[in-house]
């Protein structure tokens, strides 16, 4: 049995999400995408794997700079999720967003849920994408809500202190 593509992505949609933005930089070059592909792989070390399809242009930056940061978004960041998914105007993401420099020296969001700003440790390929694993080399965290990708849109979550 041949499994098609839309078939198998419909399949996936059945399964809930956390939206992060993988960001990366190399030299002056800034760039970054919305994913929901993503995990934790290892506690020790603390690593992290990002789904980057290849034709990505953020799969460029994050194998040139050695480093990404993932950046889980909250509830209230829908917007941001579209502006880094939209392949309009690509290059100017970061347009007029509040960004820090991480360790690794890839852009932090604010107000994400988490950001793991991540040492390129290995990549695989993966058929159209490739499976990118960071060592993760600093990490924050906040008690937000995250924003979550289910059936092709976007749904909130309860924080786990029921807060906001």
């Amino acid at each position: 049995m041949s499994i098609g593509a839309d078939d198998f992505k419909a399949g996936m949609s059945r399964r809930a999400g956390a939206v992060a933005i993988v960001t990366a930089r190399s030299g002056e070059t800034r760039h970054g995408m919305t994913v929901t592909d993503w995990t934790g792989v290892s506690l020790s070390p603390p690593l992290v794997l990002v789904c980057a399809d290849k034709a990505s242009n953020t799969l460029g930056v994050v194998r040139e700079g050695g480093c990404f940061a993932l950046n889980v978004l909250a509830s209230d960041q829908a917007d941001l999720s579209n502006r880094f998914a939209s392949k309009k105007l690509e290059w100017q993401r970061f347009d007029g967003i509040d960004c820090e420099t991480a360790v690794t020296g890839a852009p932090l969001l604010a107000g994400c849920v988490a950001t793991f700003d991540c040492a390129l440790a290995a990549e695989h390929d993966a058929g159209d994408h490739v499976l990118l694993v960071g060592r993760v080399e600093a990490l924050s965290i906040s008690e937000r809500a995250p924003l979550v990708y289910l059936g092709g849109r976007y749904c909130g979550a309860t924080p786990l202190d029921g807060g906001a």
